[in-house]
């Protein structure tokens, strides 16, 4: 096989190519009896010296890193476990004594489920149906409360509801955790309350209250959107910008406009001439404005690294990232190990 051959094949094998009107090559063609005289039969030593986790930043809700060096089979099952099957405590069940605002029910209800709780789901177990009657280890109570009325102290010309009534508008900090058995004990450290104090539930006015019963339980967001961890899990290949030949002069500062800020800087070269350069590939959007233009035809291949993902989680705030991915990486653990023992059970 000739050497440009080769660099074809070796560049499908490693990148995702894009055109200006698709995208070439996106699935992986590595795979045992592919290419003559290479094993390419799926080696543990071989996946950790290639394999590799780099974080870039890492907030108290935030956390990007790059995980190098998988397939995006396995990229994708950590995405789909950190949205569906990491599980978290939300409120599951109301029980209304009083409701007299103009919100229903069910309404009001669905509107609490939503409210995120601050509350460790791996100190609680699950509930199994009806049947399993509710105790401190699996659920946990709060109380809304609020009745609404004039305020006798607001300006005779107040127009703001919130000058006029008290109580007009009711936030989730107006929940009350009602602490059941030994959870006072048990969550001392790290009282159990809803993660913002700041989530509207409803509006009210003079004479109207809400009296409610919440109880929360541990769920999966496969069940119900409301106890997915995440506010968003999801990734990106790296991408990988490549000067064919040089771009110098009015087209170099033209070529760096079609990228986002930071991605293509314009420098001097050894000839004097200003000259089109990448630096930060990482920030490209891969919006393949490049490809627009004929003057940049055969001057520059736009792809992306096929096993090199940028992963971001941004939590609800109930865990931490670097703890939700934990999680995550455990439970695919534990869905890897009942495969194996169901393949054990199977009878040839």
């Amino acid at each position: 096989m000739g050497s440009t051959s080769q660099e074809s094949v070796d560049l499908i094998r490693s990148r995702v190519i894009l055109y200006n009107d698709r995208v070439a090559h996106p699935s992986s063609i590595d795979y045992p009896h592919q290419f003559p005289g290479e094993d390419l039969a799926w080696d543990f030593e071989k996946f950790k010296q290639n394999f590799d986790i780099v974080i870039s930043y890492a907030g108290k809700d935030e956390l990007e890193f790059d995980m190098i060096g998988i397939d995006a089979a396995i990229a994708n099952a950590f995405r789909r476990i950190l949205i569906g099957e990491v599980p978290t405590m939300a409120i599951e069940k109301c029980y209304f004594m009083q409701n007299t605002t103009l919100m229903h029910d069910e309404i009001m209800a669905q509107r609490l489920g939503l409210i995120p709780i601050f509350a460790d789901p791996r100190q609680f177990d699950f509930r199994r149906g009806d049947a399993d009657p509710p105790t401190d280890n699996n659920t946990i109570v709060f109380r809304l409360q609020v009745k609404c009325s004039t305020n006798p102290h607001a300006p005779p010309n107040a127009i703001d509801p919130t000058d006029k009534y008290i109580n007009s508008s009711v936030y989730s900090s107006a929940l009350v955790w009602e602490p059941q058995g030994d959870q006072a004990v048990r969550f001392r450290e790290n009282p159990i309350k809803p993660v913002h104090n700041d989530i509207l539930i409803t509006k009210m006015r003079p004479g109207q209250e809400i009296d409610v019963e919440l109880h929360c339980q541990k769920g999966i967001g496969k069940e119900h959107a409301k106890w997915s961890p995440v506010a968003t899990a999801s990734y990106r290949l790296l991408p990988d910008i490549q000067i064919l030949k040089p771009i110098t002069g009015d087209d170099a500062y033209k070529f760096q406009k079609c990228f986002p800020k930071g991605v293509i800087a314009v420098e001097k070269n050894a000839q004097g001439e200003m000259e089109a350069k990448v630096i930060n590939p990482r920030k490209d959007t891969v919006s393949r404005e490049a490809l627009r233009h004929p003057e940049f035809e055969d001057k520059v291949r736009l792809t992306r690294v096929r096993d090199h993902f940028i992963f971001g989680i941004e939590s609800v705030g109930i865990l931490p990232p670097h703890t939700l991915f934990t999680e995550a990486a455990a439970k695919l653990v534990e869905k890897c190990q009942a495969i194996k023992f169901a393949l054990t059970q199977v009878y040839i």
